[in-house]
């Protein structure tokens, strides 16, 4: 008995087609020329790259630093470690940091929540460092914490060396580091990442606006950094989401305040108007198995898959089911035994595992010996 390998196109329909006599006119453009030293633009949920440019290349990250700054924060919060109750004595150091303050004062104690919203939300130096010393003690020790989560989140195209991002020669990050950081950040912290779109932090009676001027121009923008050194240039970390997407954009080295801004919302409204991201899931389907004690076998998806393809092309596509080999019992529950291609005009463009989604026992001697001579 011969069994195919390759189930026929369009077994699986994620959805109704309506069928044309004519073929679809098809086109994505090029992603816009942005002016940047390296940018990335990301979908949050797929992971899928829609656009970049130099995103591997190392950069001075700035006040991006304090991206990194806040996610130990906020893993040492989880564990239990700290807490934003807890009240924090303000050094020196911390109150002579340059750059941009939230104006604590030497002496007092503030509360680590009021702290953390002043880096987060004005990019406050002082606050950082107060942060990293309350932490670890001093901000070297601190910095050793940041490569370390840095390293977890597989971020290896960056180095630490402070808790703020003021200029040192040895601090390095990429777009696409960023870009990892950030997605762990929104997916790890949802109780805290709403800091990141609030545009006014108020401290001591001084009232300083977020330097994310998309915060006021676009409302699906809800995070998330700024930065600036002259070595740097003007760098601005902004997530977005849009009829059921989240994407995730850097850009490093713009030339001003306003071209990362308009840098920013160029490639965000690229990715939006020309890209989609889908979800397959509790797919199930029965194919053919040898010497069992059955005839067919159920398989699918064995969790949701996020995928991202230019707009349009999900509906135009062919869902096929390849399996490995033809299967032949025993098969265990779980067992990958093949493929479900997202394939466009005969171009596979999404791979997704299939699993056994039940055991398939083998059958007797007798029933396989009837089974190879064709009964």
């Amino acid at each position: 008995m011969q069994y195919q390998s390759i189930v026929k196109p369009l077994v699986i329909l994620i959805f109704s087609l309506a069928l044309n006599t004519q073929a679809a006119i098809f086109i994505t453009p090029k992603a816009p020329e942005i002016s940047a030293a390296a940018y990335s633009i990301t979908d949050y949920n797929s992971g899928k790259i829609i656009a970049s440019s130099k995103q591997h290349d190392k950069r001075a990250p700035a006040s991006l630093t304090k991206l990194m700054t806040a996610y130990v924060v906020f893993q040492l919060i989880n564990d239990g470690r700290i807490s934003l109750e807890d009240e924090v004595r303000i050094s020196k150091k911390a109150w002579k940091t340059g750059g941009s303050k939230s104006f604590v004062e030497v002496g007092k104690t503030i509360k680590l929540e009021t702290l953390l919203k002043g880096m987060i939300i004005q990019s406050g130096n002082d606050s950082a460092v107060a942060l990293a010393e309350h932490i670890a003690g001093t901000e070297g020790t601190f910095a050793t914490y940041m490569n370390k989560y840095a390293r977890q989140l597989d971020m290896n195209n960056s180095w630490f060396e402070n808790a703020s991002g003021l200029p040192n020669d040895n601090q390095y990050t990429t777009a696409a580091d960023i870009t990892l950081l950030v997605t762990a950040t929104i997916r790890d912290f949802p109780q805290f990442y709403p800091w990141y779109s609030q545009k006014e932090f108020t401290y001591h009676g001084i009232k300083q606006r977020n330097r994310n001027k998309l915060l006021w121009s676009d409302h699906t923008v809800d995070g998330l950094k700024t930065g600036f050194t002259k070595k740097a240039g003007y760098n601005l970390v902004t997530s977005a989401k849009r009829v059921g997407m989240r994407l995730i954009s850097v850009i490093l080295g713009s030339s001003s305040v306003n071209a990362r801004t308009s840098q920013t919302q160029k490639i965000l409204d690229y990715g939006f108007r020309f890209f989609e991201t889908q979800t397959i899931e509790n797919i199930k389907k029965e194919v053919p198995i040898a010497s069992s004690i059955k005839d067919t076998l159920k398989v699918g998806t064995s969790k949701a898959v996020n995928f991202t393809l230019a707009r349009g092309q999900f509906k135009l596509s062919d869902q096929v089911i390849q399996l490995d080999t033809a299967l032949s019992a025993p098969i265990n529950k779980g067992d990958v035994v093949g493929k479900l291609l997202i394939q466009f005009e005969g171009k596979t463009m999404v791979s997704i595992p299939l699993v056994a989604l039940e055991d398939a026992q083998q059958a007797g001697l007798f029933s396989r010996m009837l089974e190879a001579i064709g009964f």
